[in-house]
């Protein structure tokens, strides 16, 4: 190989084997995690970033406020569900009439006790507390549950709707993405402020920087070794 520049060479070696060193360890399982578990870098900052995620996802207070005035809100309605048999077992459970023929639902009764019961086991997921949610149904397994009620709300938006109940529907929306959805992704994830964290975070952010421009550095120095070099065009003048 011809070296053009020998220091500009060595210094990019030196930056690219030190790069190559770092990203071994990154892959090593040298940073603590829950339990006394030990983790690779990146299984650590994702840890780390989805607790963050889960602790600023917090929203069951403010759907609650939005489910509390439907209380006393009658529905009846009939719409094709997906797991039909399993939304009309939780539905029911939770103190409306419900049932399965196939893969249609038919439900009726409050739609304010149905959603505070959707609000509540979301809660409890969110808390990373499964036992309590199959325990209110008859030992059915908690992530079942949720997907019930996930499979036999969302189909029941546009039944509301096409009986005139926007407001309603929006409400369930809410209850489904701010609550069940929350509750259900973020289940067995413990939640973590920023505040808490933010050394960690602000060091993670700063390092990723660092790294990427590390092994740019390393790229330029080794092309610079071997004279590969990148210059303004000269610009050609006319006569």
């Amino acid at each position: 190989m011809l070296i053009h520049s020998k220091s500009s060479f060595m210094k990019g070696l030196l930056l690219m084997g030190s790069f190559c060193a770092v990203f071994f360890m990154i892959f090593m399982p040298l940073f603590p995690g829950d339990g006394g578990k030990a983790m690779n870098g990146l299984e650590y900052s994702d840890d780390l970033f989805n607790k963050l995620s889960k602790g600023s996802s917090y929203f069951i207070p403010e759907v609650q406020k939005r489910v509390d005035p439907l209380k006393g809100k009658t529905v009846e309605v009939a719409y094709t569900s997906k797991k039909a048999e399993d939304a009309a077992k939780v539905f029911a459970a939770a103190g409306i009439t419900a049932t399965a023929d196939g893969a249609t639902l038919k439900v009726q009764g409050d739609l304010g006790t149905l959603l505070a019961a959707a609000v509540a086991d979301a809660d409890a997921m969110y808390k990373n507390d499964g036992k309590a949610v199959a325990a209110r149904y008859a030992g059915m397994d908690h992530m079942v549950v949720m997907e019930a009620w996930w499979e036999g709300l969302n189909p029941m938006i546009k039944a509301l709707q096409k009986n005139k109940m926007v407001e309603e529907a929006n409400v369930v929306d809410a209850v489904l993405k701010r609550a069940v959805e929350t509750g259900y992704n973020f289940y067995g994830i413990p939640a973590a402020k920023v505040m808490d964290k933010m050394g960690v975070m602000v060091g993670l952010l700063l390092f990723y920087v660092l790294y990427t421009v590390w092994y740019g550095f390393a790229i330029f120095e080794l092309f610079d070794g071997v004279g590969l070099t990148m210059k303004k065009s000269k610009i050609k003048q006319e006569a």
